[in-house]
């Protein structure tokens, strides 16, 4: 037997690809599933993005890049990100990682010791609580709550923070709700920020796909740019979770540290998915506008079909492409309820307590599949449920 390390205990996962796992072993029995339970754009990359990476292998950019990123790619991401996001960057302040959670993963890694505390989100990215606990840290958190669209509550994050208090994690719009953080909140967050001399690791994976007002960074407030890390990649908004591309804003000091991380941990990031990202940042943005439209039109269907079904009641998500419907009107639990629609009724989907202890009550469903089979799934959804009350 391997005895294992005793940090591996405290290490959680993602429930998203076990469901997953689930669902692909009942489809080898021959069962169609509906999936809405795993958080990935059902769009194929941009044209020109996947053209600009066959490019790039033929000229040659198949070798170790530099550590912190390509300078290119990291000029472009100062210019056009920082522009975006409303913050002076320099490229020296950006580091490119496979992937945006390892930015995640690095950050805790430099900053936090053990015995610190660390605010997360709860229901939230699952992710948060397992790096902290994994760290040796506490992880602290912050419920959200349904009658504030599954945001901050400013007073309440008050009542959390102590001399320990080491970081504050936001996703803004979020995982696993689709809220998202006014202004007046990220105002408010900000604040203690300053006055506590607190971290804050805004992520904003899901920042383009927003369905109403501009996103706002936390980093843009006055004094917030030398207590922010930014995290943002390349996987949402250019359906582009399979070519590892994701970076960070930050300090010049916590830049250096973070590359010296990725030295240690994976040398660097794939240069001609580097090149490519170029691309995806300054090039044609029309194709990753066209699928934010398309997942209005699929998140209006889901929203208001699910209001339809009784026993269940469904907010209207603001930004990425989640819904977080409360179905505690149904009698069953979150784990029961996600169990009965995958083995009855073929329709995979996440319970709330993937996200937390505070997502009891909830599910998560992905509208990151076609109106069809979002129809078909709510036709099998309600099915289910009335042979289950009767």
């Amino acid at each position: 037997m391997v005895k294992f390390a005793k940090r591996m205990s405290r290490l959680g996962t993602e429930s998203a690809f076990e469901v997953l796992a689930r669902a692909k072993a009942l489809e080898a029995q021959g069962k169609e599933v509906i999936h809405l339970e795993i958080g990935e754009p059902d769009f194929d990359t941009p044209d020109n993005i996947r053209e600009a990476a066959v490019k790039a292998i033929w000229d040659g950019y198949t070798h170790y890049g530099p550590a912190q990123g390509l300078p290119e790619l990291r000029e472009a991401i100062a210019r056009v990100v920082g522009k975006e996001k409303g913050i002076e960057v320099s490229p020296d302040e950006v580091v490119v990682t496979p992937g945006a959670k390892p930015i995640m993963f690095f950050a805790m890694l430099a900053l936090v010791d053990e015995g610190d505390e660390v605010i997360y989100p709860n229901p939230g990215f699952p992710i948060y609580e397992s790096v902290i606990e994994f760290l040796g840290a506490k992880a602290v958190s912050l419920k959200l709550e349904e009658e504030r669209e599954f945001r901050f509550d400013a007073q309440e994050l008050l009542k959390l923070v102590t001399p320990k208090t080491k970081m504050i994690i936001i996703n803004s719009p979020q995982n696993p709700t689709g809220g998202v953080l006014s202004l007046k909140d990220l105002e408010a967050i900000a604040e203690v920020a300053r006055k506590h001399n607190i971290w804050v690791l805004s992520d904003e994976v899901y920042s383009k796909i927003l369905y109403e007002g501009q996103h706002v960074s936390i980093a843009s407030l006055p004094g917030m740019r030398e207590h922010t890390i930014v995290l943002d990649g390349y996987s949402k908004t250019y359906a582009m979770t399979g070519w590892r591309l994701g970076f960070g804003i930050m300090p010049k000091e916590l830049a250096a540290a973070l590359t010296q991380l990725q030295i240690n941990a994976t040398s660097c990031t794939c240069s001609f998915t580097q090149v490519a990202g170029i691309e995806g940042i300054t090039g044609d943005q029309s194709a990753a506008q066209k699928m934010v439209e398309e997942f209005r039109r699929r998140r209006d269907v889901i929203v208001e079909g699910l209001n339809n079904i009784p026993g269940i009641k469904c907010l209207n998500p603001k930004g990425a492409f989640y819904v977080f419907p409360n179905i505690q009107g149904t009698g069953l639990n979150s784990s029961e309820l996600s169990d009965l629609l995958l083995n009855e009724a073929g329709v995979a989907v996440l319970p709330g307590t993937a996200f937390g202890k505070f997502g009891e009550g909830y599910l998560r469903l992905s509208y990151a599949n076609s109106v069809e089979n979002i129809r078909k799934a709510l036709d099998r959804i309600e099915k289910v449920l009335a042979r289950v009350k009767k």
